[in-house]
């Protein structure tokens, strides 16, 4: 692994462990040559996943990228980092285990949204008023709508 700071190719692995559950495994690392520490993490990769936009663009999917938009959508918000950590590794073993390489950017929008359901309200009505492209105070009673009638459904099923 190549040192962030000076670019030395020979890095030194100082300590290993589980993380996320045990999908990935974080690494604490020390170059040799600057004395720099960084850490790393592995994880499983079932396969090369591309993304088709809506204008029909393939991209990479990118990780990191899925989280961030989690992230915004839930910030300020008082959900765990776990949790949130937790729901983006199930979007992506979703996307791996769905069988295809090329999935639609809308099919990740919309995992996203199941995800933020579960984990913050107000998370999810952030996210979907970008997501459906809300223009008007409209789209979010119809979405707010939508949001109480599961809830009711729910407390029917409970009770």
């Amino acid at each position: 692994m190549r040192c962030p700071y000076c670019q030395s190719e020979d890095t030194q692995v100082k300590d290993s462990r589980p993380a996320e559950d045990g999908a990935a495994i974080r690494r604490r690392r020390v170059c040799p040559d600057c004395g720099g520490r960084f850490t790393t993490f592995e994880r499983v990769q079932l396969r090369d996943l591309v993304v088709i936009k809506k204008s029909g663009r393939k991209v990479p999917f990118d990780r990191d990228k899925l989280l961030r938009s989690v992230e915004i959508a839930v910030r300020k918000r008082n959900v765990d980092p776990e949790r949130i950590d937790r729901a983006v590794t199930g979007i992506v073993r979703q996307l791996e285990s769905s069988g295809e390489t090329e999935i639609a950017s809308g099919e990740v929008g919309r995992l996203v949204m199941e995800a933020l359901k579960s984990l913050d309200d107000v998370a999810y009505v952030r996210f979907a008023s970008v997501y459906r492209n809300f223009r008007e105070a409209r789209d979010f009673h119809e979405l707010l709508g939508e949001l109480k009638g599961d809830e009711e459904k729910s407390e029917e099923d409970a009770g």
